[in-house]
């Protein structure tokens, strides 16, 4: 697939001054939320909360891998130079492996590469294996095999056997279980009680539904997000669920504001460029946006790069029914954008497109971005099977899902500026040059990482098309003439194979334009000296 844009380590035990480089890749930014509006309740309640999410890192740390919690116990205790920040760049990736480098070690005595199933499978099961025993059980079983919250053991026979996780993890998910209900006791707000008391019940059963129907009517200015979610750590299939949390402060404001867009959802949905077979002619009914400013991170949401906004829940019976909540996290979006993306902008943009950066734009292409990940192909059928885009394309998924949302994003703002809603001052050419900025920022994640992996696809489709061109001085430019097509085209393609579960296409596709070409690796290099992403320092005043 080409090399590794940031892949600058390739020993397995780097020295004090490597590691020191190699955290100098993390730009520590204070992040600020103001919780001076909460209750006197529910200000309680927020410790609560912050300590139940801390529980959700050593949950993320047993998922990883099997060796992860003892070797944190180990790092820990050693004070020295190296030791220090040994465990700094541990804690910054929660695992021996660093998630700009390709997942690979920087700790001795560990395996060389974050392993693909991370603690979800056995380490000698290969898929082939979990193939022909998947085809073995009865349709309930197949579905959890398949399911999120469900590990693969192997039985005293040595065979494999499906093990829920309130029974691998049933010590720690009672823990923060028993925080959930002390949290819920406190807080004034009703919504917040209702979704704190039915998520600690489904932390002890593994049934989500009901606690994330809550969680999608949650009305409250204390936000949190904390649970099972995202499939990317299992790199081998895209099925398991990683524990994460984010405690955050509602942006009442900022919410209000963008609620025009949700408004609109089927509207784009019915306009999508693909055959209109394949278009939902009936989206969930909500489809709430939150702005929040977030006060803690754990977890899957905070190892290596971190999160600037989400869209869930994933499960799909959910999104049929009720939708997807986009959560904007507007304090990290605003240290990405002043930290990394401003410096990145002024090496990769022409002199005369660099006033076009804006973080409006930033903004709301993200926001756009998560929009989209709630519409196009969800329930689809594939050889007279029911099924989802996310078990056809299997360890695809991930990359081409963000993929997808970035383009329908621009496709979506780029058809609403064109149907009413007011775009600014050149807010086309803000869009896009804000876009095409910011695809450095994603690349330097690396190809391995979703993001970056999906936008090495999109950034060398969009050069194909002539709609990203070179300038001098090794600068990139948008090519007004042609972006729009090209949007559309790439928009349509993506679209298409997800409605189609068309796995072949995917990896054919992928294999071709997820790579890291000379120019663009010319242009990466240009940026070492630009931090790659954040390391947030949490503040609450």
């Amino acid at each position: 697939m080409g090399p590794l844009p940031v892949l600058l380590f390739a020993v397995t035990s780097p020295g004090l001054s490597q590691l020191q480089t190699m955290l100098a890749r993390f730009a520590p930014t204070e992040l600020r939320a103001d919780t001076s509006a909460l209750s006197p309740a529910d200000n309680r309640a927020l410790a609560k909360l912050v300590d139940a999410a801390r529980v959700m890192n050593d949950l993320f740390l047993a998922q990883l891998w099997s060796g992860n919690p003892a070797l944190a116990a180990r790092l820990r205790k050693d004070t020295s130079p190296l030791g220090q920040a040994r465990w700094h760049y541990f804690w910054l990736n929660k695992g021996p492996w660093s998630d700009l480098d390709g997942h690979t070690a920087f700790l001795p005595d560990v395996p060389p590469r974050k392993p693909l199933g991370a603690r979800f499978y056995p380490a000698d099961m290969t898929r082939q294996e979990f193939d022909r025993w998947l085809g073995t059980l009865p349709e309930a079983e197949r579905r959890q095999a398949e399911g999120f919250f469900t590990v693969v053991r192997r039985d005293s026979a040595g065979k494999l056997a499906l093990v829920p996780y309130h029974r691998e993890y049933g010590r720690l998910l009672e823990r923060a279980a028993g925080l959930l209900r002390e949290a819920a006791a406190l807080t004034g707000n009703a919504s917040l009680r209702k979704f704190l008391t039915l998520r600690a019940d489904a932390f002890l059963s593994d049934d989500y539904y009901a606690s994330d129907v809550a969680w999608m009517d949650l009305d409250s200015p204390l936000d949190i997000t904390i649970g099972p979610y995202e499939t990317y750590t299992d790199e081998l299939f895209g099925y398991k669920a990683a524990f994460e949390a984010y405690v955050n402060v509602r942006d009442e404001q900022e919410s209000a504001r963008l609620r025009a867009y949700a408004g609109r959802l089927q509207e784009i949905e019915d306009h999508l460029p693909i055959d209109p077979q394949y278009r939902n002619p009936k989206l969930g009914a909500l489809a709430p946006i939150t702005v929040v400013n977030e006060v803690f991170a754990s977890g899957d949401a905070a190892h290596g790069v971190q999160t600037a906004a989400y869209n869930l829940p994933n499960d799909e019976r959910v999104v049929h029914e009720k939708g997807s909540k986009r959560v904007m996290l507007k304090n990290v979006q605003e240290a990405k954008f002043r930290t990394i993306l401003t410096p990145i902008a002024a090496r990769v943009l022409p002199p005369s497109e660099r006033p076009d950066v804006s973080f409006e734009s930033f903004f709301t292409h993200i926001l756009a971005h998560e929009l989209s990940h709630g519409i196009g192909p969800h329930q689809i059928r594939v050889a007279g099977r029911s099924t989802t885009p996310r078990q056809e394309l299997k360890d695809l998924y991930s990359a081409w899902e963000e993929a997808k949302a970035d383009v329908t994003g621009l496709f979506m703002l780029d058809y609403l500026y064109g149907h009413g809603m007011p775009a600014g001052p050149r807010g086309l050419q803000r869009l896009y040059t804000t876009y095409l900025a910011s695809a450095f920022r994603s690349l330097r994640f690396g190809l391995t990482e979703a993001h970056g992996k999906g936008m090495a696809l999109q950034f060398n489709y969009l050069w194909d098309k002539g709609a990203i061109v070179a300038r001098p001085g090794g600068t990139f430019a948008v090519e007004f003439t042609r972006i729009q097509a090209a949007v559309r085209d790439l928009a349509r393609d993506l679209l298409t194979i997800e409605a189609q579960g068309d796995y072949a296409g995917a990896q054919a596709m992928l294999t071709r334009l997820a790579v890291v070409r000379p120019d663009m690796q010319r242009a990466l290099d240009g940026l070492k000296d630009i931090p790659v992403d954040i390391e947030p320092v949490f503040t609450v005043k």
